[in-house]
């Protein structure tokens, strides 16, 4: 099982494979570090970057994430503006601090190396942290694996989050055991996958936790509309968010709204949840921070222009959605770096239709209809962020990745739950897909897109 508060994490942006995934990364290492070495031993750290982290990770900011990490922070609880801060004083006073009695020297340039040449054979996204004494030996080294979504396993073990879990009612690998378990019990998706969070966790915590991703999910669409100016990075990307929402609000003063009005408030949201990400903001992974719009901005059209909007339905959006994204994870990938944008816009998009289905009382062969067409329609969608930035296209493609899940819902509504093509049989091609996709098209900033529009 993977918890729903593992697919939806509070962090910061811009990205859930390079900044959050090294953050926590640095961190657990500094943890170990400091519980297995006395602090006066270490004399220097450093970390050397491989693959895709290599490449993008500079656009990606997890030079900084990793600074982060090794001086105790989490990209749950940090605060992006103190986290700016400290970033600034690492480099400028050359040191980092350890403890609050002990800082060691700390190079940016000659501490976290961006190994261009090497991939590692875990996984492209990797990390190597390394500790040493007074006289350059080695006191700790481990290598990490930034797995997509934020997920995180040190080499030789599994994934953090699922390292050790309490039994759960309803296990289920594929999409035909998760609907043949509801059948055989009567129960709703949501239903089911509450019942195995409440093996992990108490019903309220659950639930208050649930209200919590959505109070930050809507309070990001929030700042994002409201926030103006240009985006980190060379490319000079401009917010766009508050211009848009100004604009669509104008003729609505005056009754003269658009029929497809709902959906322009739509790419907005979605927007605007991107922009704060590309700025360093807080986000929730949904799955990942790349992805991180479609689903809040889908859960926004949901409680916002949904006629009988309840809170009970975003509770089973929510719930529902967990399933999805856990299938896509458990059988295929979340990850850019392994498969494309496919596993990130198109598994969120998948998510968000089948949360929408749910939340709007769609049988679960409805909810299932409506994953398999939002994965379906993103098949071999490359991830080729120009400038390695999650910027362009990443900021448009969740919302259209919003608008597209709407529509799955729409269509799997209007039928009767029967399909030719299953969601099984979707992640899988998903994962073929990505596995014959190039290494280039796959968030390395090497082909696509980024390098086919070189004045940025």
């Amino acid at each position: 099982m993977i918890s729903l508060f593992e697919l939806f994490k509070v962090g910061i942006g811009p990205s859930s494979s390079h900044t959050t995934g090294p953050m926590k990364a640095a961190g657990c290492f500094r943890r170990t570090l400091l519980e297995k070495c006395d602090p006066a031993w270490i004399a220097r750290i450093r970390v050397t970057l491989f693959g895709s982290l290599a490449w993008t990770g500079a656009g990606h900011g997890t030079d900084k994430a990793i600074m982060l990490g090794l001086a105790g922070d989490r990209p749950e609880t940090v605060d992006p503006d103190v986290a700016e801060r400290r970033v600034a004083e690492i480099k400028a006073g050359r040191r980092l601090p350890l403890t609050e009695a002990r800082s060691i020297p700390f190079s940016v340039d000659d501490d976290i190396v961006f190994d261009l040449e090497r991939v590692q054979p875990g996984h492209s996204n990797a990390l190597t942290l390394a500790a040493f004494d007074a006289d350059g030996g080695i006191l700790r080294e481990e290598t990490w694996y930034s797995i997509g979504g934020g997920f995180i396993v040190r080499e030789g073990e599994i994934a953090d989050e699922q390292a050790a879990q309490a039994p759960v009612p309803y296990n289920y690998r594929t999409a035909a055991e998760l609907l043949s378990l509801c059948e055989a019990h009567s129960l709703g998706i949501g239903d089911l996958v509450l019942a195995n969070e409440m093996a992990l966790r108490p019903r309220q915590e659950v639930l208050a936790g649930i209200d919590r991703i959505a109070e930050v999910m809507v309070g990001c669409i929030e700042r994002g509309v409201c926030a103006k100016g240009q985006l980190p990075g060379k490319l000079k990307v401009q917010r766009r968010a508050s211009a848009l929402f100004e604009r669509l609000n104008s003729p609505r003063r005056s009754n003269a709204q658009a029929p497809h009005e709902a959906m322009e408030f739509v790419n907005i949201y979605a927007i605007a949840v991107n922009e704060e990400n590309a700025a360093g903001g807080r986000v929730v992974t949904a799955p990942t921070n790349g992805a991180a719009g479609v689903i809040p901005a889908v859960l926004k059209y949901y409680r916002d222009h949904c006629p009988g909007a309840s809170q009970e339905g975003i509770t089973r959006f929510f719930l529902t959605a967990t399933a999805i994204g856990s299938l896509c994870k458990m059988n295929a990938s979340i990850s850019g770096a392994e498969v494309g944008c496919q596993g990130e816009v198109g598994v969120a998009c998948s998510m968000a239709a089948a949360g929408l289905t749910a939340a709007l009382g769609g049988s679960n062969n409805q909810i299932e209809n409506a994953a398999e067409i939002g994965i379906e329609h993103h098949l071999g969608m490359t991830c080729d962020p120009i400038g390695g930035l999650v910027q362009i296209p990443c900021i448009e493609r969740n919302a259209f990745g919003a608008v597209k899940a709407i529509n799955a819902a729409s269509l799997a509504l209007r039928g009767d739950g029967s399909h030719r093509v299953t969601l099984d049989q979707v992640i899988e091609t998903m994962r073929q897909t990505g596995a014959d996709m190039q290494s280039k098209y796959k968030e390395t900033a090497r082909g696509g897109l980024a390098v086919n529009v070189p004045e940025c």
